[in-house]
């Protein structure tokens, strides 16, 4: 065999080696090396400690790293999304969701319940909500979202009756066996008011309540989790084109364990509801 066909075997051999080479760890890197990024709300040590908890078990578990990125907008996480500067994003509940979808021509969805935060109805002259008295004044707060939803409890409760509409006011009650006054108020109000001796209870957002030093173990009455309440969920989000993405859905699955639970429960108690393993 001559030298010069030696030389191109061994050439051969040399290129066949290094592409082998580099389809081994040039492939397998790509395989592993999966980069997510969720948007969420900046907040409190909680939440970061809770999402540090998902990033470990992503990375562990799955392989995954995943990274959050906060904002301190409302309006920013999922147009961020929508954009393609964020993978996902977890920071709101399915009214939200749906208004926003229609107003800005979107295409989000959800892949994923995390938690919820019950409604409560707060009182300082009564211990349980059968106690409420004919004439007494019950306040709610007056946006859209929060006013429907705190009809609503107050019907869950067996105080009032209304008819079936999701923006629900106190025109829609159709009975009020106590003659309940049903007052809408700006939703930071309705946690100060309960000093005032005119108001006997009030439908309360536990961060309002939080701010207003209300023990939430307080509540005389706790909003349930049923298929009226199910749209207050808040949940991981993606573009609608990526629900079925299996690593997003090994992102979920890194949040929805039972060490999120124990976290949840260790920093809100009551306040805060896991809800992935609630069956809608």
């Amino acid at each position: 065999m001559s030298k010069k066909k030696n030389y191109i075997i061994a050439g051969v051999a040399v290129v066949v080696i290094a592409g082998a080479t580099y389809l081994s760890f040039g492939g397998q890197g790509k395989t592993e090396s999966k980069t997510v990024t969720i948007g969420v709300m900046a907040g409190s040590k909680a939440e970061d400690e809770i999402w540090a908890s998902t990033i470990k078990t992503a990375k562990d578990k799955y392989g995954i790293t995943l990274k959050t990125k906060k904002f301190t907008d409302y309006s920013q996480p999922n147009k961020a999304l929508a954009d393609g500067d964020i993978d996902l994003n977890a920071f709101q509940n399915y009214p939200f969701l749906k208004n926003w979808n229609k107003t800005y021509k979107t295409n989000i969805v959800s892949i994923g319940d995390t938690w919820t935060t019950p409604l409560r109805i707060y009182s300082t002259s009564y211990k349980k909500i059968s106690e409420f008295k004919s004439g007494d004044q019950i306040l709610v707060a007056n946006d859209v979202t929060n006013e429907n939803r705190g009809i609503h409890l107050l019907a869950e409760a067996g105080l009032i009756k209304i008819r079936d509409t999701d923006t629900a006011t106190p025109k829609d009650i159709t009975s009020n066996p106590k003659n309940l006054t049903i007052t809408p108020v700006d939703a930071s109000q309705t946690a100060k008011s309960l000093d005032d001796s005119k108001v006997a209870g009030a439908v309360v957002n536990t961060n309002y309540a939080v701010s207003a030093n209300l023990d939430v173990n307080s509540a005389i009455y706790v909003e349930g989790l049923n298929k009226e309440t199910e749209q207050y969920f808040n949940f991981i989000a993606a573009n609608k084109k990526d629900k079925d993405n299996e690593t997003y859905k090994k992102v979920v699955k890194s949040l929805q364990t039972d060490k999120t639970k124990k976290l949840v429960k260790k920093y809100y108690g009551s306040a805060e509801v896991t809800v992935w393993n609630y069956n809608k």
